[in-house]
């Protein structure tokens, strides 16, 4: 079997090993993909493996060998699903993979947040603790999380992660979500009641046509204007510019994300450089140990195909 990774450099750059998928055929790895290079890095092969590369209906038209698509991730709306279904392609994805990374990245933008942390490391690297007349400084009011109210928008693995977390803190814990069943310490209420209710919002919810803009100008001005909301989705569940006035006008305390509409980040995008506007540049998934985990649940996908039992199969 020929195998091809189109953008493998995400996952590992080059601190992990293939050996599980170079064991199952014949591997060929592209750090990076161009559009107009995939169809003839994808000639012959039987399985393609991709994160971001689009494979559309016009690429796989022009695939006929191709038999298995994985997807280096857990969504997989970067390949027409329709066009693999006439083709009978077998298409999988990765789940769960990233939970606990990405729930503690919720938490290092919320600690950072209420904390502070970077922003005394830098002023103390100035010497600014070492002008102090006093044993300590503060130019920022600091918060204690327990008693105050975190809103979830979606409990999935991630969400549910992030809430469990919260009521360590002794945080209270309200949540969008269509589940009936929910454990002690989380209340489900509407998802205005999130906004309006919480001293943090975090969104955890699959974008689609449903949820794009979700947090838009409505649902901003329903927010207490000292919260905080936090975004380790997708950035188009936020309305960038609604976003853009609430913070510089004072109307949201801050904004902590890892991901933005259009990435890579554009050096004129107004949203960086806004009031308490905090950004990771979309790792909350990339630890070591979740890409190792990606790894492995890639190379069973495959091999779970390959003997006729597919796992993870999306189409």
């Amino acid at each position: 079997m020929k195998i091809v990774i189109l953008d493998a450099h995400t996952v590992n750059p080059g601190d992990l090993s293939w050996h599980q998928l170079e064991s199952l055929g014949e591997l060929k790895v592209y750090a990076r993909t161009n559009p107009d290079e995939v169809v003839e890095r994808c000639t012959g092969a039987e399985a393609v493996l991709t994160n971001k590369v689009v494979l559309d209906a016009d690429i796989l038209n022009q695939l006929p060998r191709l038999e298995y698509i994985g997807v280096l991730a857990t969504g997989y709306n970067v390949v027409d699903l329709e066009a693999a279904t006439r083709q009978s392609i077998v298409v999988t994805n990765i789940p769960a993979y990233s939970t606990q990374s990405v729930a503690q990245m919720v938490w290092a933008h919320i600690l950072n947040i209420v904390n502070r942390v970077d922003y005394y490391a830098r002023a103390n690297r100035d010497g600014r603790w070492s002008k102090n007349a006093d044993f300590c400084y503060f130019d920022f009011p600091h918060t204690e999380l327990a008693g105050k109210t975190i809103g979830i928008i979606g409990l999935g693995n991630i969400g549910m992660a992030v809430a469990h977390i919260a009521l360590a803190f002794g945080m209270k814990v309200v949540a969008y979500t269509s589940k009936s069943s929910l454990p002690d310490g989380i209340r489900s209420v509407s998802i205005d009641s999130v906004f309006s209710q919480s001293n943090i919002v975090s969104l955890h919810c699959p974008l689609t046509a449903d949820t794009l803009h979700l947090v838009d100008e409505r649902r901003l001005s329903l927010m207490q204007h000292d919260a905080i909301l936090i975004n380790t989705g997708r950035g188009p569940l936020v309305d960038d510019i609604a976003l853009i006035h609430a913070l510089n006008e004072g109307r949201l305390a801050a904004y902590g994300a890892d991901v933005l509409t259009k990435e890579p980040a554009e050096t004129d995008n107004p949203l960086i450089h806004a009031t308490n506007a905090f950004f990771t540049p979309h790792i909350a998934w990339a630890t070591t140990e979740a890409r190792q985990r990606l790894v492995n649940i890639c190379a069973a996908n495959l091999r779970a195909f390959i003997e006729g039992k597919p796992l993870n199969q999306v189409k």
